[in-house]
């Protein structure tokens, strides 16, 4: 029987190990595999937790994961390697709350300082208690 694919595209132990080398990003340790918009999506985001890889490797791996961002339209604003998977400066929590966050960014940076009461606060109270 033929492994089959959840509908939200996991890939099992099976379809993961049949998949030839060429199709991950980082293929010597078979990480990140690129293929369909939502794995490319994932090896973006997670592309600094990938261990045990050279620079070199990461270099490869950069350009496959911009070569499949292209074939899937996912959209890629990097330019580099060293810029995937960190967080944009806006969501860091040391920096001050821009009135132009979205409650969702507000809310992360509220998480990260250990605000209380910030899933009931408001964008407006998310901004003043940020900025306190």
């Amino acid at each position: 029987m033929a492994a089959r694919r959840t509908k939200n595209h996991q890939l099992d132990a099976g379809d993961r190990n049949a998949m030839p080398e060429s199709v991950f990003a980082f293929p010597r340790v078979r990480k990140e595999p690129l293929n369909d918009a939502g794995h490319v999506r994932n090896a973006i985001a997670r592309f600094d937790q990938v261990r045990d890889v050279s620079d070199t490797e990461r270099g490869e791996a950069f350009r496959r994961i911009q070569q499949a961002a292209r074939r899937f339209g996912v959209e890629m604003t990097e330019t580099r390697w060293r810029q995937l998977g960190k967080p944009s400066k806006s969501m860091k929590s040391s920096d001050k709350p821009r009135d132009t966050a979205t409650r969702a960014e507000l809310y992360a940076q509220a998480r990260d300082r250990g605000v209380a009461g910030r899933s009931t606060m408001t964008k407006e109270e998310l901004l003043r208690a940020l900025r306190d």
